[in-house]
């Protein structure tokens, strides 16, 4: 399986088969070996990683707890990301934010602007892929907040949605 993770705002790459792994960061550093997960109970877990045990322990939403130490973690599968929609998706004001690091390349919607569900919004260079930023739901641009060229870090907010 492979996925992108954000981890403490880093962006990376994670591989894993079962009994392999491959992590590669943002910077071309990568780690891969063998590993060994066992759930303990419910958002609790046991990770053995080249001889060296981790506790990882599900804390509050976007955060996983490893060794007692907290670390915001975000994972998505790329593939789905287009098609993802949260079954809230047309309530209230809408954040749209960064899921990497990167650098915005284009700004497709004005502030005002109406949009539909679906519509492109942003386009966001990261690890040398675009990756254009759909509206979850039909509303109204609110506020821009990024103008292009404009370098951003994973979790900022780049468009609100109302």
């Amino acid at each position: 399986m492979k996925v992108e993770v954000v981890i403490d705002g880093r962006a990376a790459r994670l591989e894993f088969d079962p009994g392999r792994f491959r992590y590669q960061r943002e910077d071309g550093g990568v780690i891969e070996g063998e590993h060994s997960v066992v759930q303990l109970n419910s958002g609790a877990y046991s990770v053995l990683i080249g001889g060296r045990n981790y506790a990882v322990v599900a804390g509050a939403p976007g955060e996983v707890i490893v060794n007692g130490r907290v670390f915001t973690a975000a994972v998505f599968d790329p593939r789905g990301m287009r098609g993802r929609q949260s079954k809230d998706a047309g309530e209230g004001r809408r954040n749209i934010v960064a899921m990497m690091p990167g650098k915005v390349v284009r700004i497709l919607v004005a502030d005002g602007a109406a949009v539909e569900a679906g519509q492109g919004l942003i386009v966001v260079e990261a690890m040398k892929m675009q990756n254009e930023m759909k509206s979850p739901k039909a509303g109204r641009v609110v506020e821009v907040k990024v103008s292009e060229d404009a370098t951003v870090a994973a979790g900022d907010v780049l468009m609100v949605i109302e």
